[in-house]
């Protein structure tokens, strides 16, 4: 464990946010060097100004290279696109919009600016293809079906501040299988040595919005009892830790009048909140007890509490008892609640996430 672990951010790692920015637009790729090339890892692509691993010139061919995947696969439908606070996501946005513009794509981005759980971009697609007629479609089918549409999230999810991160959800909503990843990434990587049709920069967008936070956060009642969880009068902690989930959970609370303290309201692009990781770096990494410390240590305030990373795909689950639980103990759990409270799933049906998790 690095001596910072667990303490707060000290100002020397903190970053310098407008030339980490300049950084993005300046720095030119070479794809002869592997670490400069498009690389998808989980569904996305991340990487960082400092060694050329994402750029805006990244952006464009990754961005490109989607248009032309999902007009290969029939994909006619709106891109809903999120993003989170990392300080390149704002930057990656406007470089994606400009050349998703050019290609005449259908464009849907969240209100006055605002950011996007990953999970909240998943369920404004299946809303959608699921009015379309999709919600029993699967792979070639759902693709081709009429009007599907697809997401885009910018977000390197609990990597430190300097990275960008840019992933694609195919129609079925969750992250892209790595076929489709892998035919994105080495059409962007062909494309990273030309040039990328784009709509003048700093243009205003052609964009339109819709309050993606607010539909999920209306759908949630179909899913969740809200009466059991006002009834057992539970005092509930929550630290968005400075990511996109922060107007999501003020949502949910006032929606649904539960007993929810936010711990964290503060967005700071250099996440200098933040209580320093086992190795000395700032991750927004809400499995790790170092980078967890803060809601950790006011665990005897809270019945429940629990953290997310910036994109909102992760948990921590705070409890005074054990204080930070292992995520995967929790899946467990909520998975052999719901095979024996869901009445309407099949006998057949299984649950499947990592090794890890499915193992326990």
């Amino acid at each position: 464990m690095h001596p910072l672990a667990g303490h707060p951010a000290p100002a020397d790692l903190l970053i310098d946010v407008a030339a980490l920015e300049r950084a993005y637009h300046e720095r030119r790729p070479d794809p002869a060097v592997p670490v400069e090339r498009v690389s998808f890892g989980t569904s996305g692509h991340r990487g960082t100004p400092g060694n050329g691993s994402f750029t805006a010139a990244h952006i464009r061919a990754i961005t490109q290279a989607i248009c032309e995947y999902r007009a290969g696969a029939g994909i006619t439908g709106p891109l809903f696109v999120g993003k989170d606070t990392h300080a390149l996501s704002r930057a990656a946005e406007r470089t994606a919009l400009e050349v998703l513009e050019a290609a005449g794509v259908d464009v849907v981005v969240q209100p006055g600016d605002g950011y996007t759980p990953t999970p909240v971009v998943s369920h404004a697609i299946l809303e959608w293809n699921g009015n379309r007629g999709g919600a029993g479609l699967r792979g070639a089918e759902l693709r081709s079906a009429p009007g599907m549409a697809d997401g885009i999230v910018i977000t390197p999810s609990h990597n430190p501040p300097e990275d960008g991160g840019f992933k694609y959800n195919p129609p079925n909503g969750g992250p892209a299988d790595t076929d489709v990843t892998t035919w994105i990434q080495d059409r962007a990587n062909q494309l990273l040595i030309g040039a990328v049709r784009a709509t003048p920069r700093g243009r205003p967008s052609a964009a339109r919005s819709e309050d993606m936070t607010a539909q999920y956060v209306d759908d949630l009642a179909a899913a969740i009892d809200f009466d059991a969880i006002r009834g057992a009068r539970l005092r509930i902690g929550v630290d968005p830790m400075g990511g996109a989930s922060l107007a999501a959970w003020a949502a949910i609370r006032d929606r649904y009048g539960l007993d929810l303290t936010i711990v964290n309201d503060r967005v700071d692009p250099r996440f200098g909140f933040m209580t320093v990781d086992h190795d000395g770096r700032i991750r927004m990494d809400c499995s790790s007890p170092a980078a967890m410390a803060s809601l950790v240590g006011l665990k005897d305030r809270f019945d429940i509490a629990c953290g997310n990373d910036p994109d909102a795909d992760r948990h921590g689950i705070v409890t005074p008892s054990v204080g930070l639980m292992n995520p995967n103990h929790y899946l467990a759990v909520a998975i052999h609640y719901l095979r024996g409270h869901r009445p309407g799933w099949p006998a057949g049906a299984a649950v499947g996430k990592t090794l890890v998790s499915s193992a326990i």
